[in-house]
């Protein structure tokens, strides 16, 4: 089947969220697994992420990915890598037509960016960790590197404020980093606890950066039939887990 995706209509170039239907992987990495990192049988994710290159429009080659270290790292793309072989990275920017920038989730949030008048995109992986240490702002700055300046960001389907539970360390983390960002949390009734709206506080940094945003409401720990999730599999006791795949195509 031709898997299906999320898109804005707004973000006028090649692009998708990907759920975790679609594939051919199988278990808990049930079906279109895109990452390359787990135990999942190689060739299944490389026909999964075969699939997802023909709905963009791209050869399989010139669907990239990065090695994903919940940090503020940008690299810029200019030809096509083997897949898997991605520098760690959480963010790729590039003004090269047809090439497809890959991020895989399983409850962070991913962020496609574009200036589609200059032919200038980015992708972002957003973790908290990395949100706060910069990467969206990094992405952009490195947009606007290649010429961007009218940019638009959409974040995509990430775990919703109701499904994440976060303990007072990390709440003091975010706050020492961004001040502004009391609204982002609201009251849990667990002591030391509080709930985390990332995907507001991606808009909100993106926004001070300089960007139009619009966000795409989708929960990845409360819709198990659409989407993989860290959260939700560690609620469950762990085990294995699939990710999602966002890309967006200069």
């Amino acid at each position: 089947m031709t898997p299906p995706r999320l898109t804005h209509p707004d973000l006028a170039t090649r692009h998708g969220f990907f759920t975790r239907v679609g594939g051919v992987s199988e278990g808990a990495y049930a079906s279109l697994n895109a990452s390359l990192s787990g135990a999942d049988d190689r060739a299944r994710v490389y026909e999964n992420r075969a699939r997802i290159a023909q709905v963009l429009g791209v050869a399989p080659d010139r669907l990239l990915g990065l090695s994903q270290v919940h940090g503020g790292r940008v690299v810029v793309a200019r030809e096509p890598w083997p897949a898997g072989e991605g520098t760690e990275a959480d963010a790729m920017v590039t003004d090269v037509p047809d090439l497809a920038l890959g991020i895989v989730t399983a409850d962070c949030a991913p962020v496609l960016l574009a200036d589609p008048a200059r032919r200038v995109v980015g992708a972002a992986h957003a973790g908290w960790r990395g949100a706060v240490e910069g990467v969206l702002d990094a992405t952009l700055d490195a947009m606007r590197g290649l010429g961007g300046r009218d940019i638009l960001a959409v974040i995509g389907p990430c775990i919703g404020r109701d499904s994440y539970q976060v303990g007072d360390e990390m709440q003091a983390v975010v706050l020492a980093a961004s001040p502004w960002a009391a609204c982002c949390f609201t009251p849990d009734p667990k002591p030391g606890h509080a709930r985390f709206d990332l995907a507001g506080y991606c808009r909100a940094r993106l926004e001070r950066a300089g960007a139009e945003v619009r966000v795409i409401d989708a929960d990845t720990c409360a819709d198990a039939a659409r989407f993989f999730s860290h959260r939700r599999r560690t609620l469950a006791g762990g085990g294995p887990i699939g990710h999602q795949l966002s890309a967006i195509v200069a």
